[in-house]
């Protein structure tokens, strides 16, 4: 049975063959390295022809850091050759000679190479493509020309030695390698397991050292050929420079090109003929321009390590303005302060900014590893599927909060509660005006969660104890998702009334609220204190009552007709969740408000018909 082939197309995502390697570290990967919108890629998509190596296989990026070592020696000693003839011809000629040596094997190893095709973003390893791209392109010749030794194959075939310049100028096209350096640089710029600050302190370092060097050697070069060498700038100091040692004489030029550089101008060494003076010039002009280059380049470096220490500072003076002109209470300002503070310390904690741009999935996988043991050990979702932890997980919102702040406020709009992840809270309440303390909360115990579950006003006032770490829980996802797991809800509602009965009779009692909420739970016969069977039914010795997934519905019941007119002695709407039957309704308004109605009446007098058409705050008249 035949089958068809359909072309392979080599994306430089993750390829691996015989010579390349597989990216182990996705720091050190570089950005162009992408593959085309649209490419496909597969299994059979991971390999390249033989003998055809990938431009970022770990074994040739090695490679290629050690000619970068090789580069620096050559970028010295080119200038230096040109100044010091003794020491071209002498012992750096075999060195010189085994440098053009690696070059030259480079030169063959690119032409197996593997390039990326900028149309395309594909890499391409066609061998006759890579040998074509690389000769017609100006590296090919200016590689050639940077390492073909002259000097001694001039020697070899003449069977002397040449004493001109020719040799000296013509090896300064090994300066044409510093290419590697830039793109080194480059790559290390990007690499986030090297610290930028050093990386680009390290290549301003190594451009200011190679001016130095380059216009050191190459004024020294301009004394040894004027005509009068005593009228050279070296000359007037140093008889006869020109035989002594070579040490001398480079440290000569270099004192004078880093007195230059730097602007101090001693004046001990300075030009004396034409040729020098113009040399100097321009020297300093280009001086510069790399002064300016550095300096901006180190302020910018220093600039971004304190620039969120500016915009600390800025923000906290903005408070302090902000307070004194609208004359807050100490108090206020104070946690304004320690929340301003609080909030630069932690962001490298937070980094919302980074785990914002993240897709869901890579965002659900962090808050699912940091917060997940969290969630299980609350007493509120002991019990429900991971599937709804998951999904709750994903949304949750880590944020740190100095002490004494209230995260919490008593008769606010509840649109978010909270579980502690670190420190402690403290639970208190306002009673007649006067603050009184409740309990102490700690991980990984709740809070906000009876407001969000009832929709009424938070009963109570949760503040900071020390720094503490919380995660918050929106109102409305959390709503959303119990209406998806219906099952979950039922056992969050009876952890929930467990939890509630739990509490202490001396709390009970500042919170009347929650005492009137289990008033009504009680009455509405809804028992929690005992084992859930399959089918969402509760059993307690002979009795069964069902318990619905969904929390109750509230609405306000009135004691009197729609139409009638206000009354001083009437008793107000009270507000109730939604039995289940019209008894258990006519039930609860005779608990309420001392007498039993038949009847049951909308606001706009028709009579109520329809339990289910009812919605949240719905207002009912028994009359």
């Amino acid at each position: 049975m035949s089958s068809t082939r359909s072309p392979v197309t080599r994306s430089p995502a993750s390829p691996r063959g015989q010579s390349s390697g597989e990216i182990r570290n996705i720091a050190s990967v570089s950005s162009s390295l992408l593959p085309a919108f649209g490419t496909v890629i597969g299994e059979g998509t991971l390999k390249l022809k033989k003998l055809v190596i990938a431009p970022y296989d770990r074994r040739y990026r090695i490679w290629q850091t050690f000619l970068v070592i090789l580069v620096v020696y050559s970028a010295w000693s080119s200038p230096f050759e040109l100044a010091f003839k003794k020491a071209a011809s002498g012992g750096l000629l075999p060195v010189d000679l085994l440098v053009d040596a690696f070059f030259a094997i480079d030169i063959l190893l690119t032409f197996f190479v593997a390039y990326l095709d900028k149309t395309t973003y594909l890499l391409i390893d066609h061998h006759n493509k890579i040998a074509f791209r690389y000769v017609t392109h100006l590296g090919f010749p200016m590689d050639v020309a940077s390492t073909i030794p002259f000097q001694p194959i001039y020697q070899f075939f003449n069977g002397k030695k040449q004493e001109g310049d020719i040799f000296g100028f013509l090896n300064l096209l090994r300066l044409w390698r510093l290419r590697r350096v830039s793109k080194f640089f480059s790559r290390l710029e990007k690499d986030t397991r090297f610290s930028y600050f050093w990386t680009r302190f390290c290549k301003l370092v190594c451009v200011t050292l190679f001016a130095v060097h380059s216009a050191g050697c190459f004024y020294y070069w301009l004394a040894t050929h004027y005509h009068t060498a005593e009228n050279t700038w070296i000359g007037s100091n140093v008889t006869s420079f020109q035989e002594r040692s070579i040490s001398l004489g480079y440290t000569y030029s270099m004192y004078w090109s880093v007195v230059t550089l730097t602007t101090v101008g001693y004046g001990d060494l300075h030009a004396h003929n034409t040729g020098e003076k113009v040399f100097a010039i321009f020297y300093m002009l280009f001086n510069i321009g790399l002064t300016a280059y550095l300096i901006g380049n180190m302020t910018n470096l220093v600039v971004h390590s304190v620039a969120r220490t500016f915009a600390m500072r800025d923000a906290i003076n903005e408070t302090l303005r902000y307070a004194r002109k609208n004359r807050l209470p100490e108090g206020i300002k104070e946690q304004m302060l320690a929340h301003s503070t609080l909030r630069f310390k932690t962001a490298e904690l937070q980094q919302e900014e980074v785990v914002e741009d993240l897709p869901k999935a890579i965002r659900s996988s962090i808050a699912r590893h940091l917060f997940h043991t969290t969630l299980q050990n609350t007493y509120l979702f002991k019990g429900v599927s991971e599937d709804f932890l998951v999904q709750l997980v994903s949304e949750i919102k880590a944020e740190y909060f100095p002490p004494k702040v209230d995260i919490v406020i008593q008769n606010e709009i509840p649109t978010d509660f909270y579980i502690i992840v670190s420190g402690a809270v403290e639970v208190v309440t306002y009673k007649n005006g006067t603050e009184q303390f409740l309990s102490k909360l700690e991980s990984p115990e709740l809070f906000g969660e009876i407001g969000v579950i009832f929709n009424t006003p938070q009963p109570v006032t949760v503040r900071s104890k020390r720094l503490s770490q919380v995660v918050r829980i929106s109102h409305h996802h959390f709503k959303q998702l119990l209406q998806l797991f219906n099952t979950d809800g039922k056992i969050i509602l009876s952890n929930f009334l467990q939890h509630l009965k739990g509490i202490e009779k001396e709390e009970l009692q500042e919170i009347p609220l929650i005492s009137e909420l289990l008033s009504d739970l009680n009455s509405e016969e809804v028992y929690v204190n005992t084992e859930q069977n399959h089918e969402g039914l509760r059993q307690e010795g002979t009795r069964i009552h069902r318990v619905s997934g969904k929390f109750p519905t509230r609405i306000i019941i009135h004691g009197h007709h729609p139409h009638d007119k206000p009354n001083e002695g009437r008793i107000a709407g009270k507000l109730i969740h939604l039995p289940e039957s019209v008894e258990g309704l006519l039930t609860t308004a005779e608990k309420k408000f001392g007498k039993r109605g038949s009847m049951i009446l909308m606001a706009d007098g028709s009579q109520w018909k329809d339990l289910g058409a009812l919605q949240e705050n719905d207002h009912l008249y028994i009359v």
